[in-house]
């Protein structure tokens, strides 16, 4: 059975699934490196990788979305993305 996929949902659920991956090889890594240092190395890198993602995920739907949603919708999407970014990294 195959099922019709848009191609920006194609994309999106890759980019979630290869981020999945990293996220579990980071796992595994932590597990046989055996060591603290390391493991908070490789899970600072792991924040690095997972708002990349979501913006790269956000982009790629809103791209699939810009023919069906009008340009206000699509600024407050924009806009709360931003919220979103500004909350998770910022440095008190």
């Amino acid at each position: 059975m195959f099922l019709f996929l848009e191609k920006a949902l194609f994309v999106m659920v890759f980019f979630r699934m290869l981020s999945g991956s990293i996220e579990m090889l980071a796992a595994y890594l932590m597990l046989r490196l055996n060591d603290i240092e390391k493991a908070i190395l490789i899970n600072s890198s792991l924040a690095l990788i997972g708002p990349f993602i979501f913006i790269l995920t956000t982009i790629v739907g809103l791209y699939g979305l810009a023919d069906k949603i009008s340009m206000q919708k699509f600024l407050f999407i924009l806009v709360g993305v931003c919220l979103i970014m500004f909350g998770v990294l910022k440095v008190d």
